[in-house]
């Protein structure tokens, strides 16, 4: 069987579910847990009070409490201590295959929401289990009867509603379904910050104590040749504060000509790991 690539899977959720596999990567690297689990996506997608899951939650009587003291725990129980994201856990791309498999045969849709990604785990046995052990109240969630009863229990959920959230009709192919490359200016809003943006907006503080260090990289871009500056040191010696001093200074105009008009970003490499079919493949 050919292998399906990580960003085929990814490419098939729905904004919600997309945007918590997001947030739950930089969860897990303000952790510093080496991979993002399981568990760091449950733990996003339950903090959406608004999403299918919720409905889910809310239709077969969860307790909320329970649920959020269980998930803590099992994160609690992760390693720690990693200074960067190794890979993404296996489940995570099982509990999007399935959750594709069971949105486009038995629910005939184009993406897959939160609570295909539900239903589909709580369909396969390792994943069920995997869900069991982050916590028990997932237990009282019938599953035949979701399966049956998906349209109307998530009915309040603005996943019903969303762009992104159409039928596929037969015939229908990955390009008609929406599935396309992502362009150039959508990757850079997506996978990085604009710090010069933010300094616009004020959410930059000038930065005091770096004026050499600002400097010199002012002086490496200008070069013609060998003119990539890279900040080397532990953490906490003031490596992004030098950048944000420079995007600082390009705001307020205090750079050569020739660097007036640059726009200064910071790439998350954490978040571009979603869209790799392999570490380091981007």
């Amino acid at each position: 069987m050919t292998e399906i690539s990580r960003s085929a899977l990814f490419g098939r959720l729905n904004q919600t579910a997309l945007k918590a596999v997001e947030t739950a990567t930089g969860f897990c690297k303000m952790r510093g847990n080496p991979y993002v689990e399981l568990v760091h996506w449950v733990h996003v997608l339950v903090q959406d009070p608004q999403n299918d899951i919720s409905a889910i939650r809310t239709a077969f009587g969860l307790d909320d409490t329970a649920l959020a003291r269980n998930v803590v725990a099992t994160l609690d129980a992760l390693p720690r201590g990693a200074t960067a994201i190794s890979d993404f856990s296996p489940q995570i791309e099982e509990a999007i295959e399935k959750g594709w498999l069971y949105a486009s045969l038995q629910f005939g849709a184009g993406r897959v929401r939160t609570g295909h990604l539900l239903y589909g785990m709580l369909k396969t046995a390792t994943l069920r289990n995997a869900l069991f052990g982050i916590s028990g109240e997932f237990r009282k969630v019938q599953v035949e009867k979701l399966g049956a009863e998906f349209e109307s229990i998530c009915a309040s959920s603005h996943e019903t509603t969303q762009r992104d959230a159409g039928v596929m009709t037969a015939g229908t192919g990955a390009d008609d379904a929406g599935v396309g490359p992502v362009g150039e200016g959508e990757a850079l809003a997506k996978f990085s910050v604009d710090l010069t943006q933010q300094a616009r907006d004020g959410k930059i503080d000038r930065i005091v104590g770096r004026d050499a260090e600002i400097r010199q990289v002012v002086d490496i871009l200008l070069r013609r040749r060998q003119n990539n500056p890279i900040l080397v040191g532990e953490a906490g010696v003031g490596k992004t504060a030098v950048v944000e001093g420079f995007a600082k200074r390009i705001v307020d105009g205090d750079v050569p000509p020739a660097l007036k008009d640059v726009t200064l970003r910071s790439l998350d490499v954490g978040l571009m790991q979603a869209g790799a079919s392999m570490k380091g493949e981007f």
